[in-house]
């Protein structure tokens, strides 16, 4: 079977076209340059490109595989979370052409999407897993009992690490996307010549994370910094990375020994950091631990592991997913059930 996955929780405007036996045939992203200038997302700009590029999109795909729309078998679509507006321009677009084409339409979790991105690569991990999904806007850490069912066992309480990472970067005047800019100046820094507190982690198996309180830390100590000085810069560039890579890394230890589970997915946008795949890689392993990372195209958002979530829902055959309702929910958690 064929399916049309289209992605636009945020501002990546993606379309995948995924065949159950062979995998994904494409999987194109078009990425919104335009918000560079604002210092961040602005959600009403983010809709109206994706309204202007997923028809092109879904044409330029469909070609390139040269398959036409009577070619599709289902279509799977972002229902959430994320920004309400571009959620709805992907959902809208989904129905239409599900409706007109008289197929499956199934609604999708981006989260759950970022977690099992790893199946689309040969080296998978058996059930149960922990997950920690790091993100723009989510950081949580999920016990993965299978396909479906899913425990939050901690999760961001206030600002996630992306969201935290574009703060930060901005106090120290980088331009947006910030994470990817700061990591960059992070590279350059003096090792431990300055040291940030490791948020949350004093009370043992606490898995919930919390970086507001690391980010005002960093803004008082800015204060009294000479940010002019390039070397400056990239040392607290460098302390607040390794801050956040070492919070990640404790919580992800705790959650494994508590479970007595050996097998770590890593998923989401920040996951496609070199310096925490070195250092989980080197602090995990006495541990025994296998870890699992999704491919850098498969880290960031896009509509393959839509597609291909929608196709296990699909080939379950629990629903025949023939909905009358435009279903989205921009606060959608890995828990709820509606969806599945």
């Amino acid at each position: 079977m064929l399916f049309m996955g289209i992605e636009t929780s945020c501002d990546d405007t993606s379309i995948s076209i995924y065949d159950d036996k062979k995998g994904i045939l494409c999987n194109n992203v078009c990425t919104q340059k335009i918000h560079s200038k604002y210092g961040g997302i602005v959600p009403e700009i983010a809709a109206r490109n994706h309204l202007k590029k997923i028809i092109p999109l879904i044409k330029k795909s469909l070609l390139k595989i040269n398959k036409n729309l009577n070619n599709i078998d289902a279509i799977a679509y972002t229902a959430g979370p994320g920004q309400i507006n571009s959620l709805i321009v992907g959902a809208t677009v989904s129905h239409t052409l599900a409706f007109a084409l008289n197929i499956p339409i199934i609604p999708v979790n981006h989260m759950e999407g970022h977690l099992f991105s790893i199946m689309l690569q040969k080296k998978k991990p058996y059930f149960p897993f922990i997950g920690l999904l790091i993100s723009g806007g989510h950081t949580q850490l999920i016990y993965v009992y299978k396909f479906g069912k899913y425990k939050i066992l901690g999760k961001h309480i206030d600002n996630a690490v992306g969201e935290t990472l574009d703060k930060v970067s901005k106090l120290l005047g980088l331009k947006y996307p910030g994470g990817k800019n700061l990591f960059q100046l992070s590279k350059y820094g003096i090792p431990k010549k300055f040291i940030f507190p490791r948020p949350m982690t004093s009370k043992k198996n606490n898995l919930d994370f919390s970086f507001s309180g690391l980010k005002t830390f960093i803004q008082n100590f800015i204060k009294k910094q000479d940010l002019k000085n390039f070397q400056v810069r990239a040392n607290i560039a460098l302390a607040f990375e390794d801050a956040i890579i070492d919070t990640l890394y404790i919580k992800s230890l705790w959650a494994l020994k508590k479970y007595h589970i050996n097998q770590l997915v890593i998923a989401g946008g920040v996951s496609a950091n070199k310096k925490l795949r070195k250092i989980f890689y080197q602090n995990f392993q006495k541990y025994n631990i296998k870890l699992f990372y999704s491919n850098k195209k498969l880290c960031t958002d896009n509509a393959g592991m839509i597609a291909y979530i929608g196709s296990k829902k699909l080939l379950k055959k629990e629903k025949k997913y023939i909905l009358t309702n435009i279903v989205v929910n921009s606060k959608l958690s890995l828990e709820d059930n509606f969806l599945l």
